[in-house]
């Protein structure tokens, strides 16, 4: 059973779907925005922060929509984090919706970073 608590949070992003998911789903869209520098070798991803690392299997992807990676240093199997692109029917606003987990007093610093993040993606999109 989880220590940690699912938590979900959504992004307007002034993209179109084909464009934002290649910041996604690839190394070289990862590596503008969520992390410093990011490598795969199939389905195994390596994120670089400051020279740390971290890797995560690619669980799921569906072109254009989402991608789903588990941490594998993350014994927990309840445990991954998702960024999906959602359309809004009625006003075509793109958004991604990310899904992550975090032990439940790091919730709120945990979703500062995302903000963070999605900050940088914000700036480079335009």
């Amino acid at each position: 059973m989880s220590d940690k608590v699912k938590y979900e949070l959504e992004f307007v992003i002034k993209s179109s779907p084909s464009l934002l998911y290649s910041y996604i789903a690839t190394p070289s869209g990862l590596g503008q925005w969520f992390a410093d520098n990011v490598n795969s070798r199939g389905e195994l991803f390596t994120f670089i922060w400051d020279g740390a690392e971290e890797q995560a299997k690619l669980v799921s992807k569906k072109t254009n929509s989402s991608v789903k990676f588990k941490w594998v240093a993350d014994e927990d199997p309840e445990t991954y984090f998702e960024l999906k692109i959602q359309i809004d029917d009625l006003t075509k606003d793109v958004a991604l919706m990310v899904t992550d987990f975090a032990e439940e007093d790091e919730v709120d610093e945990a979703k500062q970073l995302w903000e963070a993040q999605l900050d940088n993606l914000h700036s480079i999109i335009g």
